[in-house]
């Protein structure tokens, strides 16, 4: 293969001088090009991407490489027109064609310019892919994300290896847009509802990816080849394209019925489903919406430059960049979680005991069997609880069956590990043991301390409390440095959180099986001190105290959603009360008022409304669709002589400020090691955005924190380059 070593020297643009000066230390991905003969004759450019690094770190386009890639093809354009090849072709390096732009140095750009700069040079680049004067093709031959995705839609024609690990446009999950032709390209290929799937919707769903055959499905490959020879296949395709003998069928690029009629319609649904899923504080879908929106309409320039302008914005602002934050904590720091004991202290799990055999408990059982596939078996109070539990568990091993997501050998195997019992002796043999009963404490030191006379000397004891301390939990212990907290959120499958709560007694082998569990069950783990709440719970008790006590005072509920909406959160306070369950949350506020009582409101109106049941009026489906009538009476009773609502700006900065001074009392009590181990918490644990970097980032830039304790959580603050 050969490489243009003089590409970036003589392809330079003067306008992109700036970015090269900012990209010294870049790991460049060279565009490699070797002549392939066709096999109807004539000869094909094929060039790979190749960073020079194995699979572990994926190629990237910084701009360097961008302008190495853009002055390989005016080389191929010039063969072009002098009849030297009849085709161009884009690959990767073994299972990666590129993973988009490279964020850190995106994160680094300095101003707007900097930014249109970046957004101008990727479609300069790429743009030369369609531009060569022959046929061009992408063999995705592997991981595409971002940028990668949209070097392939910029080519004519794209096959894909049927192995490839995954394909997404993970922009909007970070705080941006497709900005490479992706916003435009993408909808004028697959359609657009098609497209806000790709482009809106799977990145809000934790970052989505496609499976290749699902974006062949979608349009964005035309043709699937296996990987033994994906590369030939590819090539002998290409021929075919070429010489007219194989015709390339697009079933959902947009017809003009689309672009009348389901194009606007499809963007006005996806709006009103953002606005009441996310709210409006997260700019990156909307810019995304906008620009997809206008790709209707518009010809391929007027959408290149739409992009860039949007682009330009979003990476200069604060979202951006408290996104890129979010990410490098959720990327790294979570798979080297602070505080973390060796991990060659961690023992064995080959069996795993749940105490309980309720939902949760039978959500846990699940969990530890599809994952670390050794037997589990659950206990309860008789025999039907127990059989209720099994059914339960049986039933969704089933589903996953049907679904595709097991084969039948691997459910049957699943079915086989899972046991129930009423006589707590079967579980001497448990490695790990992990209790889900009532939230009561002594009904936990009981329970505990049944079962250290039962098994080993070795085996762990894990609680799920959510509020109650784990060291009390093992007061009644003979051994309770085994004990550990093992914190997870609803629902148990779905949320990626676990505060592993380690209490003065707890020894360094606990913590490390607890940590290495963890990791197994593919989880992220924070380790956090035994206080009341951990961090997110007594986070969100403070948002909910604060919520409840502003509508006993006679702030309307209305004023108090509005209060916290710019924090971007994914619900409402009183939908979020709803949704953990009436007493639930006042039990949560009762214990952090009872350990903090001149900080944390306690609500009375609360527990009237959990033994009446109410607080949302909801429609036909289940949604909310505001507060019950009765649930504003029995609110409006609890309502004290001196009562002064609050106004929505007062409430803001109340709630801003209040926080600001938790999270730094946390600190210094050294709940968890840092401010990045509160974000972490409470992005995976509560939903709180990428694009506010989680909440300390945010209240620095709100100017929270400097009220709160006069200074800041970071150095410099986590903000914008505009």
């Amino acid at each position: 293969m050969t490489v243009a070593k003089s590409a970036v020297s003589q392809y330079r643009r003067e306008q992109f001088d700036s970015l090269l000066a900012l990209s010294d230390d870049e790991v460049v991905t060279h565009s490699y090009v070797r002549d392939v003969a066709l096999p109807s004759g004539g000869t094909l450019a094929l060039i790979t991407l190749d960073n020079g690094r194995d699979h572990t770190r994926p190629s990237t386009l910084g701009p360097q490489g961008l302008l190495e890639l853009a002055g390989v093809l005016d080389e191929l354009t010039a063969r072009a027109s002098a009849g030297e090849i009849q085709a161009v072709a884009i690959t990767g390096k073994p299972f990666i064609l590129a993973a988009g732009a490279d964020l850190s140095k995106v994160g680094d750009l300095p101003n707007r310019d900097a930014g249109l700069k970046m957004a101008q040079l990727g479609h300069y680049a790429l743009g030369k892919l369609g531009e060569t004067g022959v046929p061009s093709f992408c063999f995705i031959n592997g991981l595409a994300l971002g940028g990668g995705v949209e070097v392939a839609l910029n080519c004519d024609y794209r096959t894909l290896d049927s192995s490839a690990a995954a394909l997404a446009l993970p922009e909007v999950f970070l705080g941006i847009i497709p900005g490479w032709g992706g916003a435009w390209l993408l909808p004028n290929l697959i359609g657009i509802e098609n497209a806000l799937k790709v482009v809106v919707e799977n990145p809000l769903k934790n970052n989505r990816t496609l499976k290749p055959a699902q974006a062949l499905e979608l349009g964005i490959a035309d043709v699937m080849f296996s990987p033994a020879n994906f590369l030939e296949d590819s090539i002998r395709w290409a021929d075919g394209v070429i010489t007219g003998k194989t015709t390339v069928k697009r079933p959902n690029a947009p017809g003009k019925l689309e672009r009348a009629v389901k194009w606007d319609a499809a963007i006005g649904i996806a709006r009103k489903m953002l606005e009441k899923r996310i709210g409006t504080v997260a700019k990156s879908p909307y810019a995304a919406l906008d620009l997809l929106k206008a790709a209707k309409s518009s010809d391929k320039a007027t959408g290149f430059a739409a992009e860039d302008e949007a682009l330009a914005d979003l990476v200069s602002g604060d979202q951006f960049a408290a996104s890129i934050y979010a990410f490098n904590l959720v990327q790294k720091r979570a798979k080297r979680p602070a505080g973390a004991p060796d991990k060659a202290l961690a023992k064995p799990v080959t069996k795993v005991g749940v105490l309980g055999a309720g939902l949760m408990a039978s959500q846990f059982a699940l969990l530890f069997v599809r994952r670390l596939k050794v037997p589990v078996i659950i206990t309860d109070l008789d025999q039907a609880r127990v059989d209720k539990g099994l059914e339960y568990i049986r039933g969704e091993i089933t589903e996953l069956e049907q679904k595709g997501r097991l084969d039948a050998d691997e459910a049957n195997q699943l079915r086989a590990l899972v046991t129930g019992t009423v006589d707590k002796n079967d579980f001497a043999d448990c490695d790990w043991v992990i209790e889900a009963v009532f939230e009561e404490l002594t009904i936990k030191q009981d329970l505990f301390a049944e079962m250290e006379g039962i098994i080993s000397p070795e085996t762990i004891l894990a609680t799920n409390t959510s509020s109650l301390s784990v060291e009390q939990i093992g007061a009644k212990l003979a051994h309770p440095e085994r004990v550990v907290g093992f914190h997870f959120f609803n629902p148990v499958a779905v949320m990626p959180l676990i505060e592993v709560v380690k209490t003065p007694h707890t020894d360094e082998a606990s913590l490390a099986t607890a940590m290495a569990t963890a990791a197994k069950l593919r989880k992220n783990a924070v380790i956090t001190a035994d206080t009341p709440g951990f961090v997110v719970n007594r986070i969100l008790a403070k948002l909910l105290g604060e919520a409840m006590h502003a509508v006993e005072q006679g702030t309307p509920f209305d004023d108090v959603v509005a209060a916290q909406k710019h924090f971007g959160l994914p619900m409402d306070p009183f939908v979020l009360l709803d949704l953990v369950g009436l007493k639930v949350g006042a039990h949560v506020l009762d214990t952090h008022h009872g350990a903090f009582p001149d900080r944390f409101f306690e609500s009375k109106a609360l527990h009237e409304l959990a033994e009446a049941g109410v607080l949302l009026e909801k429609d036909s489906k289940g949604q909310a669709k505001g507060i019950d009538k009765k649930a504003i009476a029995i609110v409006d009773k609890h309502r004290p002589a001196d009562a002064r609502p609050y106004t929505v700006a007062e409430l803001t900065r109340r709630l801003e400020d209040g926080l600001a001074d938790e999270i730094h009392r946390m600190l210094e009590d050294q709940v968890v090691e840092a401010p990045e181990d509160i974000d972490l918490c409470m992005i995976l644990g509560a939903g709180w955005p990428f694009q506010m970097g989680g909440a300390t980032p945010f209240l620095d830039r709100v100017g929270a924190s400097d009220r709160a304790f006069g200074g800041t959580f970071h150095s410099p603050r986590i903000a914008g380059a505009s």
